[in-house]
């Protein structure tokens, strides 16, 4: 399946909710009133979009159609519109052309070893978004060099190393329990020394609420920092789609221990809250760059806003 296809399937149920929600409020013929655009504004918000990005749109209703003949397909395209522009924020699109001229919302190194660093909550779905990134890499022509910085789950380093394998990439491991840091300066040694297009360091989940994990982030940035002057490049959170708004307190936080240049929403094909995608970007200002669509290891997806809203209204 092409974006387009993988984005309508994984925003399955989120597009079901809106579609009921439209249907149940608005009918063809009636005057729209203000008691309509409250309900809206309360199922918007129970879709995850989150309490600004609501109100945004049901404003950009109201002063469009208040009080007017309910025409459905002008409310959904009102509501398209404004969902969009939300999404693009403040610049006309969160994607770039990298060094190669290939179409990538990630922010490559001028010269040397790119460095991504990824860190999420438990369970978020980490790992397999790493393995995802790496084969959308190498796909793109790029050697790609794994870090596994989670040694305190033996678990996830073998899942990883099982991933690079089948993928073809080098991993820089250690024994369990060693200080992530050090995995990530061999990592970054190792990136170096055969001259690696990419480096992918993982690191421990972590709920965002504890103090000494998170400051252990800092310490493998700043480890990074110094091996490769400027990395880490990118540090990208993977979320949970299917947390909808505490993927919001995990933003924040995270954000403030390792600057979050961008967030990978995994498991968007399994909820109904894909209006999360829009709320971190409101209250956030973090774009979303990637978005994982099914289980398979290509179903790692560019996020596009306008092909996102496309998919979310699509018939």
């Amino acid at each position: 399946m092409g974006l387009f296809d993988k984005l309508k399937q994984g925003l399955a149920k989120t597009k079901q909710l809106l579609r009921t929600d439209v249907r149940d409020l608005f009918r063809s013929g009636e005057i729209l009133d203000d008691e309509k655009l409250e309900d809206f504004e309360k199922r918007l918000i129970e879709s995850d979009m989150g309490v600004s990005a609501a109100m945004a749109i049901v404003e950009e209703l109201r002063e469009k159609h208040l009080a007017r003949t309910i025409v459905i397909d002008e409310i959904w395209q009102t509501v398209k519109d404004k969902l969009t522009s939300l999404l693009h924020g403040e610049s006309e699109s969160d994607v770039r052309f990298d060094v190669n001229d290939q179409l990538s919302p990630l922010t490559f190194a001028e010269s040397g070893p790119t460095v991504i660093l990824v860190a999420g909550v438990n369970g978020a779905g980490k790992t397999t978004s790493i393995a995802k990134l790496a084969n959308l890499l190498k796909n793109q022509g790029k050697t790609v060099v794994l870090a596994a910085g989670d040694t305190f789950r033996a678990a996830a380093v073998e899942q990883l190393a099982m991933w690079s394998e089948r993928l073809g990439c080098e991993i820089v491991r250690k024994e369990s329990g060693a200080d992530p840091a050090s995995v990530a300066y061999a990592g970054c040694a190792r990136a170096l020394e055969i001259g690696a297009d990419v480096l992918i360091v993982d690191t421990a989940g972590r709920l965002q609420t504890n103090r000494n994990l998170m400051q252990e982030l800092e310490k493998i940035r700043r480890v990074i920092d110094k091996q490769i002057e400027g990395a880490p490049h990118e540090a990208l959170l993977v979320l949970d789609a299917t947390t909808g708004q505490n993927g919001i307190s995990q933003a924040r936080n995270f954000s403030e221990s390792v600057s979050c240049t961008g967030i990978v929403l995994a498991k968007l094909d399994g909820t109904a809250k894909g209006g999360v995608v829009v709320a971190i970007r409101q209250e956030m200002g973090i774009p979303v760059k990637y978005v994982g669509v099914g289980e398979q290891i290509d179903d790692l997806e560019l996020f596009d806003a306008d092909a996102f809203v496309d998919a979310l209204f699509a018939t």
